[in-house]
């Protein structure tokens, strides 16, 4: 289901900003392998993301090649830190960073982001939260001590994807229970991560129907 019209989506694919050289051999490849990438509408949001923080240090829950990195990098991000469980996928990065010349820059981390992000200490100014929707909640709660006041924390797929949007909008609008786990994971990890945000005064949040829809939270406190 895409919750934009089609004027709206044209209008904002055609405003969006052009791809950097490295961002358009990504595009290609994830055309090639049918993987999903946020795109340079959801992109632009995250570069100025980055560029409104000062980010310093990203830390990225599923980063498949490093797509989303890229864009951080181009808000002037000084280092991001990609996770991602598929050591092909990850080998992928490390080769586009290295052709590209931004390798300085980005740390690929093959396992569980999970486990990953205990490794590391904060602060971070910028997170991004793309990997299993239904440990999305669990991700948030786990890195936000880690976050510094007045850093960001995004979510991807909150009106699309591997979720049944209509289902959220019932929830959220009228109260209607999420899906059962077993049934639909990615739809009720994806309410249960708004809920959780959208509960929580130490931050504040708005989502931005870009892409595949992005939730950006702010730590406030």
């Amino acid at each position: 289901m895409d919750v934009l019209t089609d004027p709206a989506r044209r209008f904002l694919a055609a405003t969006a900003p052009e791809h950097a050289p490295v961002q358009a051999e990504m595009a290609d490849l994830a055309d090639e392998w049918g993987f999903p990438i946020i795109g340079p509408e959801a992109g632009a949001v995250l570069r100025l993301l980055a560029r409104l923080t000062g980010a310093e240090r990203v830390f990225e829950f599923g980063s498949g090649f490093g797509y989303s990195a890229t864009w951080f990098l181009r808000g002037g991000a000084d280092a991001v830190v990609c996770t991602e469980f598929d050591a092909d996928e990850a080998k992928r990065g490390v080769a586009f960073a290295s052709d590209h010349g931004y390798a300085d820059s980005v740390a690929f981390e093959v396992g569980d982001a999970m486990e990953t992000v205990d490794r590391y200490d904060g602060p971070f100014d910028v997170i991004l939260i793309d990997h299993q929707k239904g440990r999305y909640a669990d991700a948030y709660r786990t890195v936000l001590p880690k976050v510094r006041p007045g850093g960001v924390i995004v979510a991807d797929n909150v009106t699309r994807g591997p979720i049944d949007f209509e289902d959220l909008v019932a929830h959220f609008e009228a109260g209607e229970p999420l899906p059962d786990a077993a049934l639909d994971a990615e739809t009720r990890g994806i309410g249960e991560y708004l809920g959780t945000v959208r509960s929580d005064d130490a931050v504040e949040t708005a989502i931005l129907p870009v892409g595949s829809g992005i939730a950006v939270s702010t730590k406030v406190r």
